[in-house]
């Protein structure tokens, strides 16, 4: 294990530094914004905001590394990261900080997937699933550890934004003081909307329902606390807990969607999502204790079910699961930029319990839309299934990720059919 860790302990200790920014940042900004009577459907934009910018981060990023390079990228990225924080602090208005936080997103794409392909270059093809095991790790603790911080100061004031900004500048120095030479070129993102849906109606539809959810609650949760009085440090245990809860669950949910038709595993945790959602909507719980009682069910939920859709994905792919999977990424993407602005909005008019509609409106059609699938195609046959492979928060996962948890011939073929479309571009006639 230590032989493993060592020489990537820089790259991991720049991804903790990052992660933990991240954490601090991605709450910071509702719980101010709540207190600064910003209303819910403009701090649902800042949701929007920053999932259009990770999502427009997975794609140009490997185009800005092909022209200047990784270390110089990923500066750029962690500088203008630190930057966008401290300007959000500056400018205490609901319209700077969206477009502000769409930066942020962009910016915190690329030098995530600028570090996770470092360590792509650095695993061996017999430890990169020990390596993305303690990636993952470190990420969950990261992200966990920053939103929990805002439990020990005062969140009126500029200490957060600087302590955001100091975290993002320290990631910086583990890829700059790096003797290790430049990666392989990034994992470009395609989208072939046909082919995706093709291969699985399922996973495109179920993949966008969660995206609209999983953003909706992201963004929106600090919010929701806020409305109905919690404190701030039971605002920040409301948003960790259910990242954590959503951890351990996809050990048991794996192991059973491996047995059986992942379909109806799906199923069984939407049903579980609405449940929690219809709680939520039913009792409107307004102590600390029960909220965290029903947050940590919905959360065993809502974070489990998008790596049973990728599993269920590329077992019926015929073709690369890098690509599948990125691809659905994307579309998860798509789905983040929608659920917030749809939450937000019900937030306005009904009140906190508008976000937990929304999501049940979300749960309520995967579990239609599979029960559909499965009258239409046959479950996939025990030998042809893939492992299933727990995924990281997935705000926080880029093709990159996807490429680190791959097998190095998956990631190997990937990049010569890049290499073979580049050639064949510059080969066209101008």
């Amino acid at each position: 294990m230590v032989r493993s860790i060592l020489p990537i302990s820089a790259l991991l200790l720049g991804s903790f530094f990052l992660l933990f920014a991240g954490g601090i940042h991605g709450l910071i900004l509702p719980v101010r914004g709540t207190a600064e009577g910003f209303s819910a459907f403009s701090l649902g934009l800042l949701g929007t905001g920053w999932a259009l910018g990770y999502v427009l981060g997975c794609f140009y990023t490997a185009r800005l590394v092909a022209r200047v390079g990784h270390i110089r990228s990923f500066s750029v990225m962690a500088s203008l990261a630190a930057v966008t924080i401290l300007a959000q602090l500056l400018l205490i208005d609901v319209w700077s900080w969206i477009a502000l936080r769409a930066l942020s997103g962009f910016c915190f794409a690329g030098a995530a997937m600028i570090v996770e392909s470092w360590l792509s270059e650095r695993a061996e093809p017999q430890t990169r699933g020990r390596v993305f095991g303690i990636y993952t790790m470190v990420n969950l603790v990261a992200s966990t550890a920053g939103q929990l911080t805002l439990t020990m100061g005062d969140t009126s004031g500029y200490l957060f934004f600087v302590l955001s900004a100091i975290f993002y500048a320290l990631a910086l120095i583990p890829t700059a003081i790096s003797s290790t030479a430049s990666p392989q070129p990034l994992v470009s993102v395609r989208i072939d909307l046909r082919a995706l849906w093709k291969n699985s109606p399922v996973a495109v539809f179920a993949v966008f329902m969660v995206g609209v959810a999983n953003s909706s609650f992201g963004t929106l949760a600090a919010v929701y606390g806020g409305q109905i009085g919690l404190a701030v440090a039971a605002i920040a245990f409301f948003n960790a807990l259910p990242i954590l809860l959503g951890a351990v669950a996809q050990i048991p949910v794996g192991t059973l969607s491996d047995r059986v038709d992942r379909r109806k595993v799906l199923i069984g945790i939407a049903v579980l999502a609405l449940a929690a959602d219809a709680a939520f909507i039913v009792v409107q719980p307004e102590s600390r204790d029960l909220n965290l009682v029903f947050v940590a069910i919905f959360g065993a939920a809502i974070y489990s079910m998008y790596p049973v859709i990728i599993a269920h994905a590329n077992d019926n792919a015929d073709g690369n699961f890098i690509i599948i999977s990125g691809g659905l990424l994307m579309v998860f993407g798509i789905g983040s930029i929608v659920g917030p602005i749809a939450a937000g909005a019900a937030m306005s008019t009904v009140g906190p319990i508008g976000l937990f509609m929304t999501m049940a409106a979300a749960h309520v059609l995967i579990i239609l839309q599979a029960i559909y699938r499965i009258s239409r195609r046959p479950p996939v046959a025990q030998e042809e299934k893939v492992d299933f492979t727990p995924v990281p928060g997935v705000r926080t996962t880029t093709p990159e990720t996807i490429a680190l948890a791959a097998t190095e011939e998956e990631v190997t073929q990937v990049l010569e059919d890049q290499a073979a479309e580049q050639s064949r571009g510059d080969h066209q006639p101008r």
